[in-house]
């Protein structure tokens, strides 16, 4: 019997889910870290939360005088609430990149990188934190919007394919984040980086206005932007009677080749913020 078990432990398929269950746990305990980080300091959820709030609030407000911007028999409301809360995701993930900076200067990174963790699991961890966050901070843009007027589409279906496209999104940008940050090692050139960075991505899509209103050029650049893909998905599953351009199998395949892209860059690179 000894024998037959210690077989069985040595068979190629108990080996691989054992690797599994070992790449699993890694990846939670990276995550566990990181959101310990929002529970000391909850209240940057909700500073950072302002921003998007504002534009729904007055920049919506005023907008809705304008007649075109959005889709016939949609309220100009309703196709912009996908577009802000795309940017709260965006404005969460693409500074996530300087907590890598901050765990570098407090010694937590040389801890991280000589731990058996494999570089993938520790960037896929930290991307699983920024999503948690995203869609903690989406949820207030969501209830905004409804508070608002906005003709939200509460079926379970639709918010989990929501909040599954915000940690898709948030992870993607996260990733990017940190791959930046293993770049320029600076905070500062890294905040200078993630500023110039933001509004390009934010004004290079859907999120505000319709991709038929812009310039050819930049139809082109639109169809490169990730953000592009995620607004697309956000509004067709977030707004009663919206529809994807693209089709939402599409968006979400476009997005998760771009992250594990981004995951295997970022963990290329990891290794170089302590040389």
């Amino acid at each position: 019997m000894k024998y037959v078990v210690t077989a069985g432990l040595s068979h190629p398929a108990a080996r691989l889910t054992k690797a599994v269950s070992d790449y699993v746990m890694q990846v939670y305990g990276v995550l566990c870290a990181e959101l310990q980080k929002v529970r000391h300091d909850p209240v940057e959820l909700f500073t950072r939360a302002v921003q998007p709030l504002l534009w729904l609030l007055l920049f919506g407000v005023v907008m809705l005088r304008v007649s075109g911007l959005a889709p016939a028999g949609m309220s100009y409301l309703d196709y912009l609430s996908a577009g802000i809360l795309a940017q709260s995701v965006l404005f969460v993930a693409i500074f996530f990149g300087i907590s890598a900076i901050w765990d570098r200067d407090l010694g937590i990174l040389h801890r991280m990188l000589v731990s058996p963790a494999p570089r993938t699991a520790i960037v896929i961890g930290k991307a699983m934190a920024a999503s948690v966050r995203g869609m903690l901070q989406g949820g207030v843009v969501y209830v905004v919007a409804g508070l608002m007027g906005a003709n939200l589409n509460l079926s379970p279906i639709n918010v989990l394919g929501v909040m599954a496209f915000i940690g898709l999104g948030c992870g993607l940008f996260a990733t990017l984040s940190l791959a930046i940050a293993c770049i320029v090692k600076s905070r500062e050139r890294f905040m200078g980086i993630g500023q110039l960075i933001t509004m390009p991505v934010f004004f290079a899509s859907n999120a505000i206005y319709p991709i038929a209103l812009m310039p050819d050029w930049l139809k082109t650049v639109s169809t490169f932007n990730p953000l592009t893909y995620q607004v697309d998905a956000l509004r067709a599953l977030m707004i009663n009677g919206a529809h994807s351009q693209f089709g939402i199998v599409y968006d979400f395949a476009i997005l998760f080749v771009i992250m594990a892209a981004l995951v295997l860059l970022a963990s290329r690179l990891y290794s170089r913020m302590v040389a």
